[in-house]
């Protein structure tokens, strides 16, 4: 069956041979929201290209802080899933559904014939690795020269709604902070007629 790799930047720059080799190691999935792809710790034994919805990729500590790395979207594959397969090391984040999805697993094995097979794809792979770079050096600076009140702001109006449905806790962990400070944040923002909280939702004014 044709696979449906629109979406990702190597598809059209695929040779005949690369993209029947891809047909036939790629077993289609979908997995429902908040379903838990990989823990940290482990290691991948599959690499999963992402044709629908988004997957939270996190770190987190003993206890139960944790701090979003980066969103993967359609169209992507993820570079902690790749890392771990390639070197057979640990992942170094855990992955999350945000919402349900759509794609392609392929085996390890296949995945490397496939980088020695496709100067396309193997591109591909490589241009991940410097996208990932800047998304984790951007968050290290926030982390450590942005105040927390701008940080949230500029994470709401991100979302590109004025009512957002989120939750505390779900803030903190995106923006690498807990529940009960970014509870207080928003207080602070709401007294300052920035926004107006609502049960279950933030809503920016």
């Amino acid at each position: 069956m044709p696979l449906n790799l629109q979406a990702f930047p190597f598809e059209d720059s695929l040779d005949n041979e690369s993209l029947s080799f891809l047909e036939k190691h790629a077993k289609p999935i979908s997995v429902p929201k908040e379903s838990i792809l990989f823990y940290q710790g482990e290691i991948c034994d599959n690499i999963l290209l992402l044709t629908k919805g988004q997957v939270r990729l996190y770190i987190q500590d003993e206890g139960i802080e944790s701090i979003d790395l980066y969103t993967l979207n359609e169209g992507e594959q993820c570079i902690v899933n790749t890392a771990s397969l390639l070197s057979n090391t640990d992942a170094i984040a855990s992955a999350q559904t945000v919402t349900d999805i759509e794609g392609y697993l392929v085996d390890g094995e296949s995945i490397k014939k496939l980088s020695a097979l496709s100067p396309a794809y193997q591109s591909y792979i490589f241009s991940l690795y410097t996208i990932r770079m800047a998304d984790l050096a951007s968050l290290i600076n926030d982390i450590k020269f942005k105040k927390l009140d701008k940080r949230v702001m500029e994470w709401l109006k991100k979302q590109d709604k004025t009512m957002i449905k989120t939750t505390h806790e779900e803030i903190a962990n995106t923006l690498g902070s807990n529940r009960v400070v970014i509870s207080r944040i928003l207080k602070e923002l709401e007294n300052r007629g920035e926004v107006k909280l609502h049960r279950g939702a933030v809503e920016v004014l």
